[in-house]
């Protein structure tokens, strides 16, 4: 389909030196426990078929080890490129462009050239340059395209009004709140104008009213951007809130994907109606 951002096919991404042996094992049946405890390799993603479309923002949950947030790093090549060993691909479609990438086996210039202008990143700790100010934090990722200065200005002073923090471009890091630190990263994000941004838990260190603050942000910034967000959480509440679909992942495979309705009137496994139990259900059609 036209409107597809991402094709998932097959997935299987091993962390270890002797991959071959954890793929062979998978194979045969055998799961994650008894891959590692044979072979001591760490089966993150497992048989992964998943698609993305443009404009929207799929949420990727689960418990700790469940495989989230070593599925949502090779969507960039972090996990299978430059970390881990993959079998399937992963198709790439950017928008208003015929072309289609394997991210998996592209050229490592095409990749280079995806992470600069079509996949930015959010990370749950900022990932700021203490050294930097909130300006020159912001500005980096156009530095490394090489852009025209007064292009960056511009750039930078838009992308930070829409974060608010026009009064804090000459402010460093620490002197910053947390919430005020993640903003930062958000627009450093942002004013790359890539297509897909990928956010591992961005809000999961900040109190209650910031997170919420933030999640409000997040929706409104893909409401007028029209990003498509692949985001992080453990917190179904979160996901409900923010997410287009939801995938809940489990072992390294995804049990269930589907809107926050879906999954909670029709939970395929008890896992996922333990995450769904926490969420009222007039939060969902309120």
């Amino acid at each position: 389909m036209i409107n597809e951002c991402f094709s998932v096919n097959h997935l299987d991404l091993v962390f270890g030196k002797n991959t071959y042996r954890a793929f062979s094992a998978l194979d045969v049946g055998k799961n994650r426990d008894q891959i590692h405890k044979e072979f001591n390799q760490i089966v993150a993603v497992r048989k992964v078929d998943l698609t993305i479309y443009h404009g929207e923002i799929l949420v990727i949950m689960g418990f700790s080890g469940s495989g989230k947030s070593s599925l949502l790093r090779c969507f960039n090549g972090m996990n299978g490129r430059d970390h881990g060993h993959v079998r399937g691909s992963i198709q790439f479609r950017p928008p208003s462009t015929n072309q289609v990438f394997d991210i998996l086996h592209c050229s490592k210039n095409e990749l280079l050239e995806i992470r600069k202008h079509r996949i930015s990143m959010v990370f749950q700790q900022f990932g700021l340059m203490p050294w930097k100010t909130v300006a020159e934090n912001v500005a980096y990722p156009l530095e490394i395209q090489k852009r025209k200065s007064n292009e960056i200005k511009e750039q930078v002073e838009e992308k930070l009004r829409l974060v608010g923090l026009s009064d804090w471009k000459n402010k460093y890091p620490h002197e910053l709140s947390g919430g005020m630190q993640q903003r930062v990263g958000l627009a450093r994000a942002f004013v790359t104008n890539a297509d897909v941004l990928l956010m591992d838990e961005p809000f999961s260190a900040l109190d209650p009213l910031h997170r919420k603050h933030l999640q409000e942000e997040i929706i409104q910034l893909q409401y007028n951007l029209k990003k498509t967000i692949i985001f992080v959480t453990h917190d179904f509440s979160e996901a409900v809130r923010i997410g287009s679909r939801i995938a809940i992942m489990d072992s390294g495979r995804i049990l269930q994907i589907g809107t926050a309705k879906d999954l909670i009137e029709n939970p395929s496994c008890e896992i996922v109606k333990k995450f769904t139990t926490e969420v009222g259900h007039h939060q969902i059609f309120s």
